[in-house]
């Protein structure tokens, strides 16, 4: 009887987990799915993170656009802005890995547009990292 309780409780609890959404991330440590949200002018980036291993301080957990009112969930503003791809638009998905080793050495204009607290440097990749 106690086993059949265990495996029942098992059962439940992996049920549960399933339900509410919480799944294992299929992409290797270090490697990140991001979505573009908002492409402002001067480079005022913000990027979501959509699939991934990632520790909550190095994104806003929620954030708000002050100008159009609406609610992002981890999300940063993007700090690599020398070499972040242009053909790249609101909306589009991409992968990506955090690299603050490339110097960031170029001319960019200074006109305001709102963005998360945190900033992050990425680079860019072709395809998801699997390894």
């Amino acid at each position: 009887m106690k086993f059949f309780l265990l495996i029942s409780s098992f059962i439940l609890i992996s049920a549960s987990a399933k339900k509410c959404g919480h799944k294992k991330s299929t992409l290797a440590d270090g490697c990140y799915k991001g979505k573009l949200e908002i492409k402002a002018n001067c480079m005022n980036y913000t990027i979501s993170i959509i699939d991934g291993n990632f520790e909550s301080s190095m994104v806003d957990a929620n954030w708000k656009d002050e100008t159009t009112g609406k609610e992002y969930k981890n999300v940063f503003a993007l700090g690599s802005r020398c070499n972040f791809p242009a053909t790249i638009k609101a909306g589009d998905e991409f992968y990506f890995k955090i690299d603050s080793t490339t110097a960031q050495n170029c001319a960019v204009c200074m006109m305001y547009y709102p963005v998360p607290a945190k900033h992050l440097s990425i680079k860019v990749l072709d395809g998801p990292c699997t390894e």
